[in-house]
């Protein structure tokens, strides 16, 4: 068997998919370090990647401004790579298109995407069985880079570090409070109910994107403490890893933060409302913490996905979590 050396994987996901993405591309570069390894990444996730050594090239598709237009440039550039092998990590037609007309010798992915049937290897994409994200992608390189996957990584530089040095000279919890979807999102009224158990010397960093400012600075204004700073949008990708790295605790929702954390292996409690850690999309981190309903709900998971709104109506799957400072 033959060892492709020129590699693409590709995930135009979001932000949490990107990383876990980045596991395959460790394993890959520990049993095959020769090999050329490029990574394709929707537009906004290429700063994930940033001073990832493992790297070639960073392919970038801008789903936003002329979609198809850009997917069809970026087939030709695929093409024009010449890639031994093309292993797409996604389950949507578009990444079936490119990955099905890369001239690849190898073309590998899940069964479950539309153009799987002109690919040359493909497996199902279980999430009935309990396995992990990682491991499922990790069967699609099995038989070059072996059957244990690696833990995803970000690599934050000194530069990053340096950034938010100052937010560290004492002992310090973050909250990313926020996620796209509402039934993913603890409460905001019960992350205030946590925060007000966390001792009053521990500051408390507040994390997410420019779109979470508002709702974390809406948390941050309900709370009776004074010991917090708003840093959603004030920090990239790559500073809120360096960030939570050093961190007694990371407080997350299922969602990208907790991923961010499993990168850089910081300690990490992940809330868990409508969905649950069993589809595979888990904390990795050594000291990783979930928490979730002590109730028996038949309603839940109400989905492999987080929803816009609770089916029920009374979102008791995150209302009824008692989340304390332990």
């Amino acid at each position: 068997m033959s060892v492709p050396k020129n590699i693409l994987f590709i995930q135009t996901a979001f932000i949490g998919d990107a990383i876990l993405a980045s596991a395959v591309i460790e394993s890959w570069a520990k049993h095959l370090p020769d090999s050329n390894i490029d990574l394709l990444v929707r537009k906004g996730n290429e700063a994930l990647f940033f001073n990832n050594p493992n790297l070639r090239e960073i392919l970038i598709w801008n789903k936003k401004e002329g979609k198809y237009k850009n997917l069809f440039q970026l087939i030709k550039k695929v093409r024009s790579k010449q890639y031994d092998a093309v292993f797409n990590l996604q389950r949507f037609a578009a990444t079936g298109i490119i990955t099905a007309f890369s001239k690849a010798k190898i073309k590998a992915g899940f069964k479950e995407n539309p153009f799987s049937f002109l690919y040359t290897h493909s497996i199902n994409h279980d999430t009935s069985s309990g396995i992990h994200e990682i491991e499922r992608n990790q069967k699609l390189i099995s038989d070059y880079a072996g059957k244990t996957p690696s833990k995803p990584r970000l690599y934050p530089s000194e530069k990053d570090f340096e950034s938010v040095k100052k937010y560290k000279l004492k002992n310090y919890i973050t909250i990313a409070p926020t996620s796209v979807w509402f039934t993913k999102q603890f409460p905001a009224f019960k992350w205030i109910e946590f925060m007000n158990t966390v001792p009053a010397d521990v500051p408390v960093y507040l994390l997410g994107g420019p779109d979470d400012f508002m709702a974390c600075e809406q948390i941050n204004q309900k709370y009776t403490g004074k010991n917090t700073i708003n840093l959603a949008g004030k920090l990239h990708f790559l500073e809120s890893a360096a960030l939570m790295k050093d961190a007694l605790m990371n407080y997350v929702n299922d969602s990208a933060p907790m991923h961010i954390a499993s990168s850089v292996n910081a300690p990490v409690s992940a809330v868990y409302c409508s969905t649950v850690p069993q589809f595979g999309f888990g904390p990795l981190s050594d000291k990783s913490i979930v928490v979730e309903t002590d109730k028996t709900l038949d309603c839940r998971p109400c989905g492999l996905h987080g929803k816009k709104a609770c089916p029920k109506g009374d979102f008791e799957c995150a209302e009824s979590i008692e989340l304390k400072w332990d």
